[in-house]
């Protein structure tokens, strides 16, 4: 091929996503495959396929790869250093050997805004940041153009800054944290067993459950109150909004800006751009490959 083809591969718990895209960012091929979880190396194996697929329909012997996925990857962006709990085998594990490509890894959250800053929601900005609302409350920064990962890669974690400090610890011990306030994974909590999901809530709250209003819009107030958090310490031009929850549409845009008007220090009169994420499936196996090119080139 003319230009140099590099893999992106979103190691999802569910499913894997792949990309080949060339130094272009022109999409090549996509694929899709369970990562099976939980079944030993299975899905490591799979990771293998999935690059020998698209070496042989590609025709090639050599490409960069770059993975996205959950956890904390070391200083050099070679493996994932910590994840606790999922994916057994995945910390420290060395990609670029089991590979034979050069591979940089990344976490899934910070691969998801390289997509949209490259193609989506945060094209031509400079200051952004994005936070994903699904299960947990996932988030990644990106300063001057480039994805900030902070010392020991754990910057963009926003989902765990304290909103209410008398509130129950979260996963990493923050009382009180925005992934406490609007995650699903509190869901059944916030709403004392009534809700099972944010979807059967939000089905409530459009049918006129009162209770369901008063559960609803306090975590979306609670959300306005971390975004204008974010807001005075990082000044983004632009928040990104991806997730799950996001699909809640207009039910939650509408009453999140009324929130972020009453908190969002607007010095100046300057405000905060707060967006729904556009890129689709594959943003994080495209953000991984687009990291693979940046690093490459640094």
């Amino acid at each position: 091929m003319s230009s140099k083809v590099i893999i992106g591969i979103d190691l999802g718990g569910t499913r894997i996503k792949a990309v080949a895209i060339n130094s272009d960012y022109k999409i090549l091929h996509e694929s899709y495959h369970p990562t099976n979880d939980g079944e030993g190396a299975v899905w490591k194996q799979a990771v293998a396929d999935v690059v020998k697929e698209f070496l042989e329909k590609l025709k090639i012997a050599q490409c960069l790869v770059g993975i996205s996925a959950p956890g904390l990857p070391d200083e050099e962006n070679n493996a994932i250093a910590f994840m606790p709990g999922r994916m057994d085998g995945l910390e420290n594990f060395d990609w670029s050997n089991f590979l034979q490509q050069k591979t940089f890894v990344l976490n899934d959250a910070v691969a998801a805004l390289m997509a949209e800053a490259k193609f989506g929601a945060g094209i031509n900005k400079k200051n952004v940041a994005m936070l994903t609302l699904g299960t947990g409350v996932g988030g990644a920064i990106l300063i001057d153009g480039k994805p900030y990962q902070g010392s020991f890669s754990k910057a963009g974690h926003m989902g765990h800054m304290v909103i209410d400090d008398e509130g129950d610890c979260d996963v990493t011990g923050m009382p009180g944290s925005l992934e406490e306030c609007i995650g699903n994974c509190t869901i059944k909590k916030r709403s004392k067993g009534k809700f099972k999901s944010t979807h059967e809530l939000l089905d409530a709250y459009r049918k006129g459950d009162e209770f369901a209003k008063t559960v609803w819009l306090k975590s979306v107030r609670q959300l306005a109150i971390g975004l204008a958090t974010v807001t005075n310490i990082l000044s983004p031009e632009t928040i990104i909004l991806g997730g799950g929850i996001t699909e809640a549409g207009n039910d939650l845009f509408d009453p999140l800006n009324e929130y972020i008007a009453q908190y969002e220090w607007r010095a100046g009169g300057n405000k905060v751009e707060i967006v729904k994420a556009l890129y689709g499936d594959v943003a994080g196996a495209v953000g991984a490959a687009c990291f693979a090119i940046q690093k490459n080139n640094a």
